[in-house]
């Protein structure tokens, strides 16, 4: 094992000297719109601050300031809002990632992700309370991803408290958003795909209706497709025309967030088995339902999720062979900020679990994530994770990443 990891000191040291000697030359699209700092809405970028909160919610703009005439090019057209300049961004992340496999066979590897995403993000306000927001993803793990978060958003409809937001999104975004976590390492129990079964928490499309009481009451009810972001079949961005339906409900209560959520989705595909080649339709059912907690603590935040989920026929079997099936997971995640104001240098500590009735779904991870800030828009970060898989047997591994992000 040593022999083969040789090279991680100097190749470290490399990195961290070539990285500190690059100077940030721009900023993000949005705070170059509005003329003020990225901590103004980020606490470090990408995880967003209450005021970053509100600035999404009320379609990309500030709330307590009207938009600057300098937004706008007036063309005598009082109903057309027409961009001087269109806002766009980048954001890159670049790592170097070592794994360490615990068992006896896995000798680990050593893995340039340089880089692992590149994206191309736009987004801001195309009139009174109407905004959009998306970002393509020109590089994931080597592979042209296309779009995920596409959004158009209409706020206060009717002059009440409801907005709605319509497109493509992350169907978790109302409980925790994996798109501004500071650590690699995932949320996992929004992954949960038991079986066969192609429904989970994370990107679908569909609406999303929202309101947000003064009281402190916070609902949110989406209805998706229930086939994430698949390609068209017979023009058909869903294939099996079942819907999925998520109610979920919070309350603030001083420093804290508590929430409540329920969530049932259908599907329905033809499956054929490879050693007959016989094909059925098979049909499933998923319910999930659980409770989240935020708890904000002026440097710190604790976050906390469980979720419960039980699928009807994950495995798609003939409708005459039914097999129920539970899952369940676990999410908390301290986030602290360590130095300065605003911060320098940020600590998280994140654990997943999920644990199943399906053979080989088990799987739990433990991180620890150190964020420094080079410039407002340059940061590196240090990472370890142990994850452990329950299969046949338990495979252990260990993880090390070193990384840096940038958004000009």
């Amino acid at each position: 094992m040593r022999g083969h990891l040789w090279w991680i000191a100097p190749a470290s040291v490399l990195m961290l000297g070539v990285l500190l000697g690059r100077p940030s030359e721009a900023i993000p699209a949005f705070a170059r719109k509005h003329e003020f700092s990225c901590t103004t809405c980020h606490d470090p970028f990408p995880r967003l601050k209450p005021y970053g909160e509100e600035f999404a919610a009320n379609a990309y703009a500030p709330s307590d300031q009207e938009m600057p005439p300098r937004y706008y090019t007036d063309v005598g057209d009082d109903r057309l809002s027409l961009f001087r300049e269109i806002p766009l961004a980048f954001r890159g992340d670049f790592y170097l990632d070592f794994q360490l496999n615990g068992n006896d066979n896995g000798d680990g590897y050593q893995d340039f992700k340089t880089p692992w995403v590149l994206k191309l993000l736009s987004g801001g306000r195309l009139g009174p309370d109407i905004g959009y927001y998306f970002y393509f993803m020109m590089t994931e793990g080597g592979e042209i991803v296309g779009l995920e978060d596409t959004v158009i958003q209409f706020n206060d409809l009717f002059e009440s408290p409801i907005d709605l937001l319509v497109g493509q999104f992350q169907v978790s975004d109302v409980l925790f958003k994996r798109e501004t976590r500071l650590t690699f390492q995932d949320y996992l129990p929004f992954k949960i795909r038991p079986g066969r079964s192609d429904i989970d928490l994370t990107y679908d499309r569909g609406f999303l209706v929202s309101a947000d009481f003064s009281f402190g009451l916070m609902a949110s009810l989406s209805l998706t497709n229930g086939a994430r972001l698949g390609a068209a079949i017979d023009d058909n961005l869903d294939p099996d025309y079942f819907k999925n339906v998520m109610l979920r409900l919070s309350q603030e209560l001083g420093p804290a967030r508590v929430g409540a959520f329920g969530f049932f989705g259908k599907e329905r595909r033809t499956i054929t088995d490879e050693t007959t080649g016989a094909s059925h339709v098979g049909t499933n059912e998923a319910f999930m339902w659980g409770a989240d907690v935020t708890l904000d603590l002026n440097r710190t935040t604790l976050n906390a999720l469980y979720l419960q989920r039980r699928d009807i026929n994950p495995y798609l079997k003939p409708a005459n062979e039914p097999f129920a099936l539970k899952s369940h997971g676990i999410m908390a995640e301290a986030v602290t900020r360590l130095w300065g104001n605003p911060g320098r240098l940020y600590a998280v500590l994140l654990f997943d679990k999920v644990e199943s009735q399906v053979p080989g779904a088990d799987q739990e991870s433990y991180t620890g994530n150190l964020t420094y800030l080079l410039r407002t828009n340059l940061k590196l970060m240090a990472e370890y994770t142990f994850y452990r898989i329950h299969d046949d047997e338990v495979a252990n591994e260990h993880r090390i990443l070193l990384g840096l992000t940038g958004a000009i």
